[in-house]
């Protein structure tokens, strides 16, 4: 039954790594072309390595959040997310530099309607609570 299946990726899925963390200071916008934040990093899985979580900083002092990585697109000089403004605006906080846990996540996932069935939801369930799930990256990998 394939239809069940995790999707696959489409053809424009994000970036690998590498070419996202170019996006660092790169404007976000939501999927109606309002300015929201600006790009501070990406949040990678702690056992993979592949990206999870756009890090976003809302405002010029602004708190810092994540956007689900797989629901953002790259465009001329921006981001686009695929959530409205307010739905950013009112996302759980991040701790910048500081790694997310089962239940951090958790959180972001129910916040942005991620169905814990499939996906990065029904992965960081299956890890304990208090588990280092994802990482944070700033900078392209040594080597």
């Amino acid at each position: 039954n394939r239809w069940m299946s995790e999707p696959e990726a489409p053809a424009s899925a994000p970036p690998p790594l590498k070419e996202a963390l170019d996006w660092t200071g790169v404007r976000v916008d939501d999927m109606n072309g309002s300015r929201v934040a600006r790009v501070e990093g990406i949040y990678v899985d702690f056992e993979d390595r592949e990206p999870v979580w756009l890090i976003v900083k809302l405002g010029r002092f602004g708190k810092i959040t994540a956007v689900p990585y797989a629901e953002c697109a790259s465009g001329p000089g921006r981001i686009w997310v695929a959530h409205g403004r307010k739905v950013v605006r009112d996302a759980p906080p991040v701790s910048a530099g500081q790694p997310l846990t089962g239940e951090d996540e958790v959180a972001l996932c129910e916040h942005y309607f991620i169905r814990p069935e499939g996906g990065r939801h029904a992965r960081v369930r299956r890890r304990p609570a208090d588990a280092v799930t994802a990482v944070p990256v700033t900078e392209p990998p040594s080597g």
